[in-house]
C-alpha cells in the first residue's frame, strides 16, 4: 500500500470529505514557547471566530479547562501529535462537532510504517453497549457481536472517558459514531500509545463473560490493508422491479459530476417507469447545500429551502480566509467582508426551484439514514422529512439537523496546525432547534454497520422486491 494513499484513506475517515485538508499533516517538532503561544492564540481565536462558543458550556467552565490543560504544558519540546492532542482537547470542550482538528494522521502513519501495532477489535455502539463489529485477532471463534467490557483491566466506560476529549461532538451519540467511523484501534493508539498485548473481557452473545488475551496486530499489514472504511468515495445505483436505489457517499466534490449522477439516475427512473425511489444517505460525510438541493429539486414540486434560518458570525480570521480562498464577487462572501468583526447576522438564500414537471419523480420516496449520516446528510434528511417529501427509514442520524456548522479553517501561527471552526448556525426547515439527530419514520437498527444490510433489506421486503 502506498503511503500517500493510506494517509488520505485515514484522513477521509476522520474528516468530512468536503473539508478534507492535507495542510495539517506536515510533521514538525515545536518548542514549549511555540506551544504556549499557539495555545493562547487558539483560545482567543476560537472565542472570536466561533458562532456561539458558549452555547453548551459557560465561559467560566471554558476558562477552567483552558487553565487545566495549560498547567500540563511542561516539556521543552513537543512533536506535532502532542500539539494536536493538546489543542483538540480544548476545542472539544465547547461540544461542537464542526469545531475540531484532524486526527494526527502523519504521526500515525509514521508509527505504522515503523512496524507499529494496534488493538485488534473494532466497535459498534448500540443501546449503550460497545459491541465488537470487526475482529482481527485470528481467534478460532469469532468475537463479532460480543460486548466489550474491559481492556487491560480498565472498564470500557473508563477507556471511552479517556478518548472522548479527543473527539468533537455535541453529544455522546455523535462521539460514538465518530469513534466507529475512525475506529477504536486508531484512537486507542492515539490515547494510550503502543501496547504489545491486551487482556480483554467480553460478554459473549450467549451471555457468558469470558477473559481473552491476544497480541497487538501490525497496523499496516493486519489492519489498514484489510480494513473497509465506513465512508465510501463513490455513488452507486441499482434498479429492481419497481424500485430505484441510489447511494450517495457525500454532497461534495465536482458539482457538475454530481449533477450528472443525479440526472442520469432520475432519467433511468423515468424510462423504467419506476414507482419507488430509495435515496441512501447512510455512511454519508455531508458536504454542500448546493449539491443536496439539486437532489431535492427532482422530488419537490414547489420552490424550497434547505433550512429555515442560516446565520453567520464574521471575524478577522474568516475575512482573511474569505479574501484568500473565496470568490468575493458573490453576495454571500461580500456580506462576510461588509459586517464588523464579531457581528452575527442572517443570510437569506433564494428559494431553490424544482426541476421542470416532466423531469421530476412523482412516486414514493424513501430515505435511508443511520448514525453515520453526518452534517449535510442529516440536514437533507430533515429537509425531505419536514417538507413531507420522503419517508425516512433506519436509525437516528449522528448529526443534528439544527447545528453550529459551516466550517472554515485557519492555521495557527507557530505550529501551522489547521483549525476548523463552525462560523454559522443552521436551523432545520421546521424551525426546531433541538440538539438531536433526525429520527426515522420507520425505525430499523443498522446492526454492527457490517455487510448485512438490515435497513435496505427490510425496506425492499416491504416494497415487495425480490433481492435474491
Amino acid at each position: 500500500m502506498q503511503c500517500n494513499s493510506l494517509l488520505i484513506k485515514i484522513l477521509v475517515s476522520a474528516v468530512l470529505i468536503a473539508n478534507l485538508s492535507l495542510a495539517s499533516v506536515v510533521a514538525h517538532d515545536f518548542s514549549k514557547d511555540d506551544i504556549l503561544s499557539d495555545f493562547a492564540h487558539l483560545k482567543t481565536s476560537l472565542v472570536e471566530s466561533h458562532f456561539a462558543p458558549f452555547a453548551s458550556i459557560s465561559e467560566a467552565q471554558f476558562e477552567r479547562e483552558y487553565a487545566r490543560l495549560l498547567s500540563q504544558v511542561n516539556e521543552t519540546r513537543y512533536n506535532q501529535k502532542d500539539a494536536i492532542d493538546l489543542f483538540q482537547q480544548l476545542l472539544s470542550t465547547i461540544n461542537n462537532g464542526h469545531t475540531e482538528l484532524d486526527f494526527p494522521a502523519q504521526a500515525y502513519l509514521d508509527y505504522a510504517n515503523q512496524g507499529g501495532t494496534v488493538f485488534a477489535l473494532e466497535l459498534a455502539f448500540e443501546n449503550n453497549r460497545a459491541l465488537v463489529r470487526k475482529d482481527y485477532t485470528k481467534s478460532q471463534n469469532s468475537l463479532i457481536g460480543a460486548e466489550l467490557m474491559s481492556i487491560n483491566s480498565l472498564a470500557i466506560k473508563d477507556v471511552l472517558n479517556k478518548i472522548y476529549p479527543y473527539i468533537s461532538a455535541e453529544r455522546l451519540y455523535l462521539k460514538h459514531a465518530k469513534l466507529e467511523l475512525f475506529s477504536l484501534p486508531r484512537y486507542y493508539w492515539r490515547v494510550f500509545g503502543e501496547q504489545h498485548d491486551f487482556d480483554v473481557t467480553l460478554r459473549l452473545q450467549s451471555g457468558q463473560i469470558k477473559q481473552f488475551k491476544f497480541p497487538a496486530i501490525r497496523a499496516i499489514a493486519e489492519f489498514e490493508s484489510v480494513r473497509e472504511e465506513i465512508f465510501k468515495s463513490e455513488p452507486s445505483s441499482r434498479f429492481y422491479n419497481n424500485t430505484a436505489y441510489l447511494y450517495l457517499a457525500h454532497f461534495g466534490g465536482d458539482e457538475a459530476q454530481f449533477r450528472m449522477t443525479i440526472d442520469n439516475f432520475f432519467k433511468q427512473t423515468k424510462l423504467r417507469k419506476i414507482d419507488n425511489v430509495i435515496l441512501d444517505l447512510r455512511n454519508n460525510a455531508g458536504g454542500n447545500d448546493s449539491h443536496s438541493d439539486y437532489l431535492v429539486s427532482y422530488i419537490a414540486s414547489k420552490p424550497f429551502h434547505w433550512s429555515s434560518s442560516f446565520r453567520l458570525k464574521t471575524s478577522e480570521k474568516l475575512k482573511r480566509d474569505t479574501r484568500a480562498t473565496r470568490d468575493i464577487s458573490l453576495p454571500f462572501w461580500q456580506q462576510v467582508l461588509a459586517h464588523e468583526n464579531g457581528t452575527s447576522y442572517s443570510y437569506s438564500f433564494k428559494p431553490y426551484e424544482p426541476q421542470p414537471a416532466h423531469m421530476r419523480f412523482n412516486g414514493k420516496v424513501y430515505v435511508l439514514i443511520n448514525r453515520q449520516s453526518h452534517s449535510q446528510a442529516a440536514v437533507t434528511a430533515a429537509q425531505l422529512k419536514d417538507y413531507g417529501l420522503a419517508t425516512l427509514v433506519g436509525e437516528e442520524t449522528g448529526d443534528s439537523a439544527s447545528l453550529y456548522a459551516s466550517q472554515f479553517s485557519y492555521a495557527l501561527p507557530k505550529t501551522g496546525i489547521n483549525v476548523k471552526i463552525a462560523k454559522g448556525e443552521i436551523i432545520r426547515v421546521n424551525g426546531r432547534k433541538t440538539i438531536r439527530g433526525v429520527m426515522p419514520d420507520i425505525a430499523i437498527c443498522d446492526h454492527l454497520l457490517d455487510e448485512k444490510d438490515e435497513i435496505l433489506d427490510a425496506l425492499l421486503d416491504r416494497l415487495g422486491e425480490q433481492t435474491k
